[in-house]
């Protein structure tokens, strides 16, 4: 609830014909998402966009209370949406005649008043716009308006209890019964339909038709409009790659990528974030365009704030009325991408359901409309690399919410390097009807695989990393003692260090190293359409091994999505426990236990041929946790061969 607004502001960005109606009620207008909405006519270009005309209905209660903004006075109300930007019109009354023709003549001058600041804008000349105070409209009417005025003596019209169900004795009261038959004639039902109950001709000839209609309007039903977008070859912004040497900023090569696309798609895609561009590496689209901003400019922007009013970037401190504006921009036929930092994405949880819901309901029950371009996020400065924000940046349960969804619309991807989120990245872009949620970090971090092997592992979604493991036998069978399974960036360094050293310490124990880019390939294939058969996963983690597997999230997500699988109780998941701090990446590791020594201890403890025979190897991985906390504390960084490790073979 909240999300009118900010939806109809998305639906006329790079639409300048479209002019649309969005009708907020006053309870919902209540709701925090719809307060910020308001604000985001200071994105609107008249000379580019189209125009959205809020109407504020204003019919006093809720459920069981009068509603705030019916109970101030008019002159707070109208300095409020004048504070807003707005130029406000009130059309106010009980008499339905007088009302429905003052609204209408209300909305007459509304409309030309749009129309003429847009023909103003549209041929202009030079220099900056002025940013135009548009019109809305305060519509002022009762609460169950013509309803039953009184029921069982109890006031019911233009009061709270006509929004409940103002008559419910319909089985065995009626005097209820007869008050909604007398309800229902005062509409003179004899009137409107003939004998057959059909819409009289005059009145149904009223009625638009073809694509005038509302359910008919390729801007209700944008996939039929939806163009592909020009898409540059993804490939051209890979990082050269020696596996496991290399260190690039994962989301950076993605900025460049998205800066060509921006080129390539000039009023067909959008990049929405909260503040967060430039901080998300994703500043290179600010090389082609930048943030859009019809507010007050000043001198000192010119000196790196990015802003234009010809910017297709919208930042807003609102992930609200950010996701609100991209899902109405991908309802009308176009494409976008937002960014927000993981753990704030708490904040779109209900918006994300709610999308999630009606792409499914779209796809299995309205075969009619069109596919829309795939809603597309990412999740960037992780939880495993909060070193200066802390605990309350720490939150990596948005994916729990996710994968709660119909599969037949939810989709997780955990890139673990620059080239596996350009992969996954250049999919997505190109899917439609889809919900992807894309976690991958903003900071430096080691890289695995070229281009060339980022596009397999990625199509694949999960894969052995042969590399990184030592169980191939040749011609003789394949049999590891343990299986290191990994997903997310830091969780697959991590792994990767504690494979090394098993490698090192005990060079007879057979690992078989697996990453997962495609969480949902951990799901049987009779619960979801990635998840991988039986077969294909007891093929990589064998039907009877220890699997330890470190995981970017919380760990009992691993235990949901694996609970059905052969022997579920040989995987040991390790993974973010709420044990956070200002902290350097190793010690926030260790304090979740997905650091490399622990991983260590945990194969000593789940492999048979190790145990007591370990005992040495596990005291030194003890003295080395202490060892890096200490110089954690006294230093406040990590020792050097920590931040400077590599993969050795």
């Amino acid at each position: 609830m909240g999300y009118s607004l900010s939806h109809a502001y998305g639906t006329v960005l790079d639409n300048p014909d479209l002019i649309t109606i969005a009708v907020a009620g006053d309870g919902e207008a209540e709701t925090g998402p719809l307060a910020t909405s308001w604000h985001a006519n200071k994105f609107i270009n008249p000379a580019r966009d189209g125009a959205v005309l809020p109407i504020l209905h204003l019919n006093g209660y809720k459920i069981a209370n009068p509603t705030i903004l019916a109970r101030i006075s008019h002159e707070e109300l109208e300095s409020l949406f004048r504070g807003y930007g707005y130029k406000p019109y009130f059309v106010e009354g009980s008499d339905p005649t007088e009302m429905h023709q003052l609204m209408a003549a209300t909305m007459d001058v509304a409309i030309k008043e749009i129309q003429e600041i847009q023909q103003e804008a549209r041929s202009h000349q030079g220099g900056l716009l002025n940013r135009p105070r548009f019109p809305m409209i305060v519509l002022r009417s009762p609460k169950g308006w013509t309803g039953p005025k009184s029921v069982d003596g109890r006031k019911t019209e233009d009061f709270w209890r006509s929004h409940q169900v103002p008559l419910s004795g319909m089985h065995d009261n009626l005097e209820h019964v007869q008050m909604l038959e007398d309800w229902m004639r005062s509409y003179r039902p004899e009137e409107l339909f003939d004998q057959e109950g059909k819409l009289i001709p005059v009145l149904k000839e009223l009625a638009p038709t073809g694509q005038r209609r509302m359910s008919a309007n390729l801007n209700t039903n944008g996939g039929l409009q939806r163009q592909k977008l020009r898409m540059p070859d993804f490939r051209s912004f890979a990082v050269s790659v020696e596996f496991g040497k290399t260190e690039a900023e994962n989301t950076r090569p993605l900025g460049n990528f998205l800066r060509e696309i921006m080129r390539n798609n000039p009023s067909n895609f959008r990049l929405f974030g909260p503040d967060e561009t430039a901080s998300n590496r994703l500043n290179a689209v600010y090389e082609v365009t930048k943030k859009a901003w019809m507010a007050e400019m000043r001198p000192e922007d010119l000196d790196g704030s990015e802003l234009s009013q010809e910017g297709r970037v919208i930042e807003m401190l609102s992930e609200h009325t950010l996701l609100g504006m991209l899902e109405g921009y991908l309802l009308t036929g176009r494409h976008g991408f937002i960014h927000t930092y993981e753990a704030f994405a708490h904040v779109i949880d209900s918006m994300f359901n709610q999308h999630a819901k009606w792409l499914d309901i779209s796809k299995r029950e309205i075969p009619w409309r069109a596919p829309v371009s795939s809603w597309n996020l990412l999740l960037s400065s992780t939880v495993w690399r909060q070193d200066h924000n802390g605990f309350s940046h720490q939150d990596p349960g948005f994916l729990d919410v996710v994968t709660n969804k119909s599969p037949d619309v939810v989709r997780i991807y955990m890139p673990p390097d620059a080239n596996c989120l350009l992969s996954v990245a250049n999919h997505c872009f190109n899917s439609t009807d889809y919900t992807n949620v894309i976690v991958s970090d903003k900071q430096k971090h080691l890289q695995y695989l070229s281009i060339d092997q980022a596009i397999k592992h990625c199509t694949k979604g999960i894969g052995i990393w042969d590399w990184a493991s030592n169980d191939d036998q040749g011609v003789e069978p394949d049999e590891p003692d343990i299986v290191i399974g990994c997903c997310g960036d830091i969780p697959t360094r991590e792994a990767l260090a504690a494979t090394a050293i098993i490698r090192e310490e005990f060079p007879y124990i057979k690992v078989r190293f697996i990453n997962v880019v495609d969480l949902f390939k951990l799901v049987p294939d009779s619960e979801h359409p990635h998840g991988l058969s039986e077969v294909d996963f007891c093929t990589l983690f064998t039907p009877d091994k220890p699997i330890l597997f470190n995981f970017h999230g919380y760990p009992w997500l691993i235990h949901k999505l694996t609970y059905r699988r052969t022997n579920q109780h040989r995987i040991h998941v390790r993974g973010y426990k709420e044990k956070g701090n200002i902290n350097t990446p190793l010690e926030l590791a260790i304090a979740n236990q997905i650091d490399r020594f622990n991983l260590v201890i945990d194969v000593i403890d789940r492999v048979p041929k190790l145990g007591s025979r370990a005992g040495n190897v596990k005291e030194r991985m003890k003295n080395n946790i202490i060892e890096s906390c200490n110089y954690a504390y006294e230093h406040g960084k990590d020792l050097d061969e920590i931040t400077n490790w590599v993969w050795p073979y």
